[in-house]
């Protein structure tokens, strides 16, 4: 793997974007961890995506980051060239029972455009995240996934191939498909079923009323940190088993605000990681094992961390 040294010292193609050098990743992650980035690239558009991947040479590695809401970067940073995209691919269009979005777009705002125009992508307006990453992990929420709205995407390769993507080609399965890592997610389009736009509104409200009543949506987090064992998102209804959810079999362990330094489950949805207070990358990593091996020890169940953890840990040492 080239280092950072090599990447600058190589230079980088050419671009319309923002090539940034060192570029620390804290403050770009909704836990606000995370060390420093070889290089941050910005591109302009698809095209300066694709130009620049295309001319960048083959042994350096690329990792594509939304907007940080499902991540740990480790305290020691990425070797990589990290590709974030902006403005220039966040844009939504609706035409008939059909929602094209740009990567970037908050999953928030495809779900309101889309219910503005009268269609039915509710389940999007909880989840935290942009659209590109929504894809990547086949988010889902309230039963439904992205995988039941996916027509296609676009994405760039890492050779600079630029191609489309249907249902065919992604292997979707419970919080993940088989996207390469580093494909570049340019825009999804998804399909939706009608409804009465102030009638979605009124159930997006609820929705968010009862995710302010029992998640912890004031601290920073990540959102939830491990899969539910039982294969399946909330389904909203009131007959939904909780029996196999992540929050209940580590409430069941006595982990409910656990804490390790910085680094806290939850007390309000024991299966959200809090940075509680200036936490580290490592205890917040460190945390969740330790979870993961008390919750096997009490029940034999073998958590499956939802949150993606990237990077090198600062200096020598590993997370325990």
């Amino acid at each position: 793997m080239a280092n950072s040294a090599s990447i600058l010292h190589d230079g980088l193609p050419p671009v319309r974007g923002t090539l940034t050098p060192n570029r620390l990743l804290a403050d770009l992650t909704w836990l606000r961890v995370g060390g420093p980035a070889d290089v941050l690239f910005q591109p302009a558009d698809t095209d300066d995506l694709a130009d620049f991947l295309a001319a960048l040479d083959p042994s350096i590695p690329v990792f594509p980051m939304g907007v940080g809401s499902n991540l740990i970067v480790r305290d020691g940073g990425l070797r990589a060239v990290v590709i974030r995209l902006g403005r220039g691919f966040n844009g939504i269009e609706i035409a008939d029972a059909q929602v094209t979005a740009g990567a970037a777009a908050l999953d928030a705002h495809v779900a309101r455009k889309a219910a503005q125009a009268g269609l039915d992508l509710t389940f999007l307006r909880t989840i935290p995240g942009s659209i590109g990453g929504a894809l990547k992990m086949n988010a889902g929420c309230y039963g439904s996934y992205m995988a039941d709205h996916f027509v296609s995407a676009e994405a760039v390769l890492r050779d600079g191939s630029q191609v489309t993507l249907t249902p065919d080609d992604i292997a979707f399965a419970y919080r993940h498909t088989n996207l390469l890592e580093a494909a570049v997610i340019t825009s999804v389009t998804l399909r939706a079923e009608p409804g009465d736009p102030a009638s979605l509104e009124a159930r997006m409200e609820d929705q968010l009323a009862k995710r302010d009543a029992t998640q912890p949506t004031k601290d920073r987090s990540a959102g939830s940190t491990f899969r539910n064992p039982a294969g399946f998102s909330s389904t909203g209804a009131a007959d939904d088993t909780h029996d196999l959810k992540a929050w209940k079999v580590i409430d069941e362990a006595g982990l409910r605000g656990a804490r390790l330094g910085g680094a806290q489950m939850s007390e309000k949805h024991p299966n959200f990681l809090l940075n509680a207070d200036n936490a580290t990358a490592a205890e917040l990593e460190s945390l969740g094992e330790l979870v993961r091996k008390k919750v096997f020890q009490h029940s034999g169940i073998e958590l499956e961390w939802e949150i993606m953890r990237v990077g090198e840990p600062a200096g020598d040492g590993t997370p325990d």
